[in-house]
């Protein structure tokens, strides 16, 4: 009896060694060139190497960091033009696809590159298109490019809008090796109302998206279709949508590969200037052509009194706005919202000035995005922003079974401000399985903690030790994290005015 009392003991006190080591977190030194000022994007974990693009002012490097956030090596991308409009990576375990687009003269070019993962390039780049705007054009996003969930497929596209009625669209799908699947050319009506938005990528190669229509102040969607393309035909399927009386929110897609659906998500209104009511839900099985449900989740009172901090229960959600989308394994998903909003004493708040920013530019690519679901560091985006105090308060997580009917749902209580910038605001999630964890800025004597709070799969919400090994002198910009591992993230730092990156493993 006493032998198996000291054998619990024994491995009571080796879990709780396992549990102490579970966090551990690793910097990276700051480098003299990488200022508050560059932009980075962190590209993933290659061959046991984590690299991390940045560029300031024209250059482009690779800093590439061993597994202790050691740097190993910074790369200049010397053959890179001087003025890049975009760029995107595509991690893979042994390489990362390097898709990038610039102009010269009177035309823009798409080309990829293949980066080793000490970011060496051997063979030249590949150009993949290009399009003639005009010699005195300023410098446009022509190109975008999707993913598919498995990397298998790339999608490099086009919308040319040859006038107000029409859409031109020149897609060039590729594999993982950048092997030409298929390019076509097709066109699309438009009225003037319409817009495109969600483009996803299936891990078959067809691409996904609505088509949605405004109101004519631009609040409001009042109408919308799912678009899919095939990857072999050059022709769209389009199923409409019937939104009913309702007007909906800003509108969110998301594709469960394994059961080859689609989902479509947006908050929903019964009047203009009203409050939101609740979720609008439309699922489509893409594989067999056909809609499988179609319908609104009213959000009950309770669960509004939770959300509503200091609105009224009726307008509780008049402030949040979706953030991510989860697939389940039962065929369901959990959804998060997040509260946010502005205040100035020079102008009101409004949300619709926040859900639709502008088009990427040009007579190229008449769809709109929104600068708040992307978390691309944009140091240019904030230095504009004077007078303005940025709140980011509770995350709501509401649970769906695979008939779109809410299960359970919690709340992420917390209350974020900050003036004239929104750089610490906000949160990561990280999936690691087991339980979903929401990192984030808590202020703590005028300074910001970094904050962990578990969400486990039947929605109970526990705020986790304090991280160990958090540095007073780094302060975390968690939105802009990456997950880069099953239970690995990398986290931007700014310390001294440098940016540098935090590792933490779960």
């Amino acid at each position: 009896m006493h032998t198996l009392y000291r054998l619990q003991l024994l491995l009571l006190l080796l879990f709780a060694g396992s549990a102490a080591m579970a966090q551990k977190i690793t910097y990276s030194e700051p480098e003299k060139d990488d200022y508050k000022s560059t932009e980075f994007e962190i590209i993933g974990k290659v061959a046991g190497n984590i690299l991390v693009y940045k560029t300031d002012r024209g250059d482009y490097v690779v800093s590439v960091y061993d597994n202790a956030m050691q740097l190993k090596e910074r790369v200049k991308l010397d053959f890179l033009p001087r003025k890049v409009i975009s760029m995107d990576f595509v991690a893979y375990p042994d390489r990362v696809l390097m898709i990038y687009q610039f102009q010269r003269k009177d035309a823009v070019y798409s080309f990829c590159a293949t980066m080793s993962p000490e970011a060496k390039f051997s063979d030249a780049p590949l150009l993949i298109d290009s399009t003639r705007i005009g010699m005195y054009s300023k410098e446009n996003k022509v190109y975008s490019v999707e993913v598919s969930e498995d990397k298998s497929r790339i999608m490099v596209y086009k919308i040319n809008q040859d006038n107000e009625n029409n859409n031109i669209f020149y897609t060039f799908l590729y594999d993982s090796a950048m092997s030409l699947v298929n390019n076509s050319r097709l066109s699309m009506p438009m009225q003037k109302k319409q817009f495109l938005s969600n483009f996803n990528l299936t891990n078959t190669g067809d691409l996904i998206f609505n088509k949605l229509e405004r109101t004519s102040n631009r609040d409001y969607v009042i109408s919308g279709s799912m678009v899919v393309k095939r990857p072999l035909v050059d022709s769209f399927e389009v199923s409409p949508m019937a939104l009913k009386a309702q007007l909906l929110d800003e509108v969110k897609m998301k594709l469960d590969n394994s059961k080859q659906t689609a989902l479509v998500t947006a908050f929903y209104y019964k009047q203009k200037r009203g409050n939101v009511e609740g979720l609008y839900l439309y699922k489509y099985d893409y594989a067999n052509y056909k809609a499988i449900y179609e319908k609104s989740q009213v959000f009950p009172d309770d669960l509004k009194a939770n959300a509503r901090g200091e609105s009224s229960t009726n307008a509780a959600f008049n402030d949040y706005f979706i953030r991510k989308i989860i697939n389940t394994s039962n065929g369901g998903f959990l959804l998060t919202a997040e509260s946010f909003s502005t205040s100035s004493r020079y102008q009101p708040w409004n949300r619709w000035n926040y859900m639709y920013g502008s088009p990427y530019g040009g007579m190229y690519a008449p769809y709109y995005y929104s600068p708040y679901s992307s978390m691309y560091y944009n140091p240019y985006y904030w230095n504009n922003s004077q007078g303005l105090r940025y709140h980011y308060d509770n995350v709501a997580v509401l649970s769906f079974d695979d008939e779109g009917n809410m299960q359970w749902n919690n709340f992420v209580h917390k209350s974020q401000f900050d003036d004239n910038a929104d750089l610490y605001l906000s949160y990561l999630m990280v999936n690691v399985g087991s339980e979903l964890r929401f990192l984030y800025n808590e202020l703590d004597r005028r300074s910001y903690m970094l904050t962990d709070v578990s969400l486990a799969p039947g929605g109970k919400v526990n705020r986790m030790p304090t991280l160990r090994n958090l540095d007073k002198g780094f302060t975390w910009m968690p939105r802009y994290g990456k997950q880069i591992s099953a239970r690995t993230v990398v986290i931007p730092c700014i310390y001294r005015n440098y940016i540098c990156f935090a590792k933490i493993d779960f």
